[in-house]
Order: C-alpha cells, then sequence, then structure tokens
C-alpha cells in the first residue's frame, strides 16, 4: 500500500474550499443571537419568530439531508457545492439588509437552505479528495466549524456597535464567496478528469508529466437505485437510530443554545448584550479542542462512550447550575461545563465515517443520521420559545432541553458499540 501524500499536495484548491465551506456552516447560525437586542431597537422581534429562526437550521438541514443526495446525482459534488455556498452568500447578504422580521425569516431560509446542502456534501468531499488523509481532514474540518461557532458571539456585538447590526451579520458573506472561488476553478480547470480504479481510493486523480496528483472534479459518486436500497435498509437498523439520536442530540443542544442562551442569561443572570454573547462565545470555545481531540481518540482509543458520558453528564451539570445558581459570577462555570456537549458533534461525526465499510454507505449514513437527527433539532428551538411564552420564565424551557439529555442518554452507550451497519445488518437479515 503506497504512503500517503502530503495534504497539500496537489489540492490546495480542495483544502480551502473545504475549509472556507466548514467555516461558513456555523458562522451563519451563531452570528444572529448576540446581537437580537440591537435588532429588535429597529424592528419588533417576537419570541414566536426568535423561534422559527432558531428552528429553521435543522429543518432545513432534516429537509435538504433527503434532497442532497439527489441533487448531487443530477449536478455533480462540486456544482452542487458552488450552488450551496452561493445560497449562503445570498442569504447572508440578504439578512443584513432585512427591513423587517419576515426579511429576517426569509434570509434565514435561504442561508440554511445552502447549509444543510454543504452539512450533507463535506463528508463526501473529504472521502473523495483525502481518502488517504481522512482522519487528518476530518479533525482539521472539524476544528474549522468549532472555530467558526465561538467566534461569531465573540466579535458580533463589538462590530455591530461600531459599525451597525447590519454589517455584523452581513460580514461572514465574505467567507462563503471566497468558498466558492476554489470549487469554479477546480470545475473549469482544463483537462479531462478521469475516474480511478476501486483500488486507488475514492479521490479522483489525474497524473502529470511531473507525477504529481492533480485532483479534478467528476460526477455524482454513487447511483440511484443501489442508494434507494441501501437508504431503506438503514432504517430498519437500530444502531443506525442511535447514531440519530446521538447526532440530535448535540444538534438540539446547539440551535437552541444559539436561538437561546444569550436571551436566557440576560432575563435570569442580568448581564449586558456583550457579556451574554461572550458566554455564547466561551460555551461554543470548548467545541474548538474537542474537534481536536475527539476523532483521535475514538479511532485509536475506541473512547466513545467516555467521551459521550463526559459530554452529557457535564451538560447536564452546567444546565442545573444555571436554573439554581445563574449569578453572573457563576455563567463562565456553568457554560463551560454545558460546553461538553461539544464533544457530541465531532464524536458524531466521527461515528458515521467509522461505522461503516464503504464511502458509499458513508455519505448514505452521513445524509440518514443528519435528516433524522435535525428533525429532533428543529423542534426545540420554537418548543423553547413556546414554553418560555407560556411560563413567563426560563426553568421549564431549561428542565425540557436536560430533558433530552437524559432521554438520548441511552442512544450514545449504543453508538459505543464497535459494529458497522452493514455488520448489523447481516447479523439479523443476512448479506448487505
Amino acid at each position: 500500500m503506497s504512503a500517503p501524500l502530503p495534504l497539500w499536495r496537489g489540492r490546495v484548491l480542495a483544502v480551502l474550499g473545504i475549509l472556507l465551506c466548514a467555516f461558513s456552516l456555523r458562522s451563519a447560525v451563531a452570528s444572529l443571537s448576540p446581537v437580537v437586542d440591537l435588532i429588535g431597537e429597529d424592528f419588533a422581534v417576537s419570541s414566536a419568530v426568535l423561534g422559527v429562526i432558531g428552528t429553521l437550521p435543522p429543518a432545513c438541514f432534516a429537509v435538504f439531508g433527503i434532497l442532497t443526495p439527489m441533487l448531487e446525482r443530477m449536478l455533480g459534488i462540486e456544482r452542487l457545492t458552488v450552488i450551496a455556498l452561493t445560497a449562503i452568500t445570498a442569504g447572508l447578504v440578504g439578512r443584513g439588509f432585512a427591513a423587517d422580521s419576515i426579511g429576517l425569516l426569509i434570509g434565514t431560509a435561504v442561508i440554511f437552505a445552502g447549509v444543510g446542502m454543504a452539512n450533507i456534501l463535506l463528508p463526501p468531499l473529504v472521502k473523495k479528495y483525502f481518502a488517504d488523509r481522512i482522519g487528518v481532514m476530518m479533525t482539521v474540518y472539524t476544528a474549522t466549524m468549532a472555530f467558526s461557532t465561538f467566534v461569531p458571539p465573540l466579535v458580533a456585538v463589538p462590530v455591530a456597535d461600531a459599525l451597525g447590526w447590519r454589517f455584523s451579520l452581513g460580514m461572514w458573506a465574505a467567507f462563503a464567496l471566497a468558498g466558492v472561488v476554489p470549487w469554479l476553478v477546480m470545475l473549469f480547470r482544463p483537462g479531462p478528469p478521469t475516474r480511478p480504479d476501486a483500488s486507488e481510493s475514492s479521490s479522483r486523480v489525474r497524473e502529470t508529466a511531473s507525477d504529481a496528483p492533480v485532483f479534478t472534479a467528476t460526477g455524482p459518486i454513487a447511483t440511484a437505485p443501489t442508494n434507494r436500497r441501501l437508504f431503506a435498509r438503514l432504517a430498519r437498523i437500530p444502531l443506525v437510530w442511535a447514531l440519530a439520536l446521538t447526532f440530535a442530540t448535540s444538534s438540539t443542544m446547539a440551535y437552541v443554545s444559539f436561538a437561546w442562551l444569550p436571551s436566557i442569561m440576560i432575563d435570569t443572570a442580568g448581564v449586558d448584550a456583550a457579556t451574554a454573547g461572550f458566554m455564547l462565545s466561551l460555551w461554543a470555545f470548548i467545541g474548538f479542542p474537542a474537534g481536536l481531540i475527539v476523532p483521535v481518540l475514538v479511532v485509536r482509543f475506541q473512547a466513545t462512550r467516555p467521551l459521550f458520558i463526559v459530554g452529557v453528564v457535564g451538560a447536564l451539570v452546567g444546565l442545573l447550575g444555571l436554573l439554581l445558581f445563574p449569578r453572573p459570577e457563576l455563567l463562565w462555570l456553568w457554560m463551560t461545563l454545558f460546553g461538553l456537549i461539544g464533544l457530541a458533534f465531532p464524536l458524531a461525526l466521527v461515528l458515521i465515517s467509522i461505522r461503516t465499510r464503504t464511502p458509499e454507505s458513508a455519505v448514505l449514513l452521513s445524509s440518514f443520521v443528519q435528516s433524522a437527527g435535525y428533525v429532533l433539532a428543529a423542534i426545540f428551538p420554537l418548543l423553547v420559545g413556546v414554553l418560555h411564552d407560556a411560563t413567563g420564565g426560563w426553568t421549564i424551557p431549561i428542565i425540557a432541553v436536560a430533558a433530552v439529555l437524559v432521554l438520548t442518554f441511552p442512544a450514545g452507550i449504543m453508538a459505543g458499540r464497535r459494529v458497522t451497519v452493514e455488520d448489523e445488518w447481516e447479523r439479523r437479515h443476512g448479506r448487505w
């Protein structure tokens, strides 16, 4: 077996394209809630609207998790990535120009249609261009997503104070627009792309006279009839549902926090918007080192269950502290503990990769797990807003969020089983 290629050799554009795409997935989510109070000074943004906005990301992810494999078969993975990043760019700019809450909703919907597609496309892009470096590239791209989660809340309010909330929301479009460029260059690069043999890996490679590999855009990655048959089988495997609930746990905590955590801290602890934004950034920051260490701990040391337990128990303690002792001087402790749930996101992504035998199965598992997981995650931002309006406080909403952690805990334990979905199918039904 040949040695892995250097990460940058012949695929600089793919590295840049994947990293800029990954950065845009979370920055679009994390940049809104810290400046909601400033937006409210220009036009009314009710709790119901905020709940819908909080629900839009996972709802779009669920829908486009199902549609993306079909669109990819028609357009090819690079073209669809360009479309996804273009939608994110347009939505971010449109949200910055919103004149009322409806405009804010429309801009957010466009953003997360693009993000929903890109969520599904990133794992197969990594497999296609970095089949020899999947572990390294997964670490880099999950760390990039974590970085883009904690930076926007940190800078959103200072930028809004200096240049206005519209600029604070719209400036993230620059990264999505920059992410379009590498994929366009690869699509229009001269020279016919070639499809390698199965023994070469899933990357598409073309050799030049200097023997330096040049990775070029190709077409779809799998055939429709096979996809539909295997996709239906996934729904009959308990391990798949355990993975989906593990992913749902992470996503629910993330999108409830992005939508409501600053408001909860402002109302319960009496801090200002800038402090609440900083604390949201602290909560999100925990995911940054998690993105670096979790793939290694899972792949090399099979530490799935210990990591999941630490994440869930830490998050429960953090929520309990926020509920019972919401003092400003203790917020950093509660946000750090609650932030340990950030271990679950890279954990779920790595499990999608290692709980399958083939890249094709991994793409389908990614689509299934993310779509099913985001259905649950779509419910709770809206539910938290409804419960807050109905009770006039945050006690019941916080208890409801904590209940998700408790109820999905067995799924995380099941996801730690060291088997593939193909193994599970064959054990129950015969040949995959």
